[in-house]
């Protein structure tokens, strides 16, 4: 790609990259960093917990409907707002004198997210031909495997050794580089879409796709009931340190990237449904293996290294199956589809704060397991009635007359 591609071309892909970078670690970084915000403020692990559940939560409300109000706007002003609103939660964040302000800066950071989250994607592929789309998103999403493999490994090092206010004070400082850089890298492309209230409701009325989108909050559900609280597990099941809680988030991030491009291959011989299934089946059986295991560092890092690759197989194939399945819907499902990840990623950290504190280590693999066996029943319930409407939807169908 970089030989079609001209120089601000590239420069330009590299800026969104980067901002998916910063986002993603600003957002999921205090799943590594529970014990010291914890220390910092005098609050439970489980109180921590739930500003990842705030963020989720936030960005499953607020991504929706700033598309439904703001998607008309230009994606580059859309973008710079969104990481002028998220490097401000993130100041807000480091100077919070108690809990009810760290509790409303993750809010802020959760809205800013979901203003560029959306729309990083499509504004990377407008700056480019449309044979090199495919091409220019893939390097737009690299950003978000950088950010597993190095961005959140580094903020739970940098949150033990220098504090959660440096590392958030950190996340507003490089969020305001980040705008910066793509006001001088990325060129305006246009308008966007506008997106009607009234087809979000149509889209989430019909039982294919709102079955497809449980199946994408399960999965998110199931994953982070676990991960969220990988620092205190380390710690307290496997007797390890905070660098011991860096090498694991380092081994979910490196082993993730085996997955992508595993599931790149992968796609070309199977379908989307035929993944999930397995990407599925093989998280519940890791976990299943982690629950009987003897609590050793080397089988957990092993047992991690099975799990990234499980979960970077399925987060690329669930967003393939919406696209398969939205139809003339794909632009609004694409979106919903981030709003659901980081609802269930909220609703799996928020249930996990209340299980862990009862039934520790076992408890939340437990449940990750029940909530991914509710993301397969959900697949279920969605390929079934994507069957029965093949079968029966013979005339136009109510979603290409509503959006004729």
């Amino acid at each position: 790609m970089n030989a079609s591609l001209s120089l601000s071309g590239r420069r330009a892909l590299r800026a969104l990259s980067f901002a998916y970078f910063v986002q993603a670690t600003g957002s999921l970084a205090v799943s590594g960093s529970l014990v010291p915000i914890a220390r910092e403020w005098a609050i439970s692990e489980s109180q921590s917990a739930w500003l990842l559940a705030l963020f989720g939560m936030t960005f499953a409300i607020a991504a929706p409907l700033s598309q439904v109000l703001f998607g008309h706007l230009p994606r580059r002003k859309l973008v710079l707002r969104g990481v002028a609103i998220f490097g401000g939660g993130a100041f807000l964040f480091s100077l919070a004198p108690d809990y009810g302000v760290l509790a409303a800066s993750r809010i802020v950071m959760g809205i800013g997210a979901s203003l560029m989250g959306p729309v990083l994607v499509g504004l990377g592929a407008e700056l480019v031909e449309e044979k090199e789309r495919g091409s220019a998103i893939a390097k737009v999403l690299f950003g978000l495997s950088l950010a597993s493999m190095v961005g959140i490994p580094l903020a739970a090092w940098v949150a033990s050794a220098w504090g959660p206010r440096a590392l958030f004070g950190a996340v507003g400082a490089v969020s305001l580089l980040v705008a910066l850089n793509i006001r001088l890298t990325v060129p305006e492309t246009g308008a966007g879409a506008r997106i009607r209230l009234a087809t979000v409701g149509e889209v989430l009325t019909n039982t294919k796709l709102l079955s497809a989108f449980l199946v994408v909050f399960f999965i998110a559900a199931g994953v982070f009931a676990t991960y969220a609280f990988i620092a205190p597990v380390v710690r307290d099941s496997f007797h390890g340190t905070a660098q011991d809680v860096s090498l694991a988030l380092a081994v979910l991030g490196v082993a993730g990237i085996l997955g992508n491009l595993v599931v790149a291959r992968a796609a070309r011989h199977f379908s989307a449904q035929t993944l999930l299934v397995a990407g599925i089946g093989l998280l519940m059986v890791d976990m299943l293996l982690m629950l009987a295991a003897p609590p050793h560092l080397a089988l957990l890092f092993v047992a991690l290294s099975l799990w990234a690759f499980a979960t970077d197989l399925l987060w690329p194939t669930q967003q393939r199956r919406v696209v398969e399945v939205a139809g003339p819907w794909r632009g609004i499902a694409l979106a919903l589809t981030s709003a659901f990840m980081f609802c269930g990623i909220g609703f799996g950290s928020a249930v996990a704060a209340w299980v862990y504190p009862r039934f520790g280590y076992g408890g939340l693999l437990g449940l990750s397991v029940v909530l991914l066996a509710l993301a397969l029943a959900s697949l279920a319930v969605s390929e079934r009635a994507r069957r029965h409407e093949k079968e029966n939807c013979a005339a136009p169908c109510s979603a290409t007359r509503l959006l004729s």
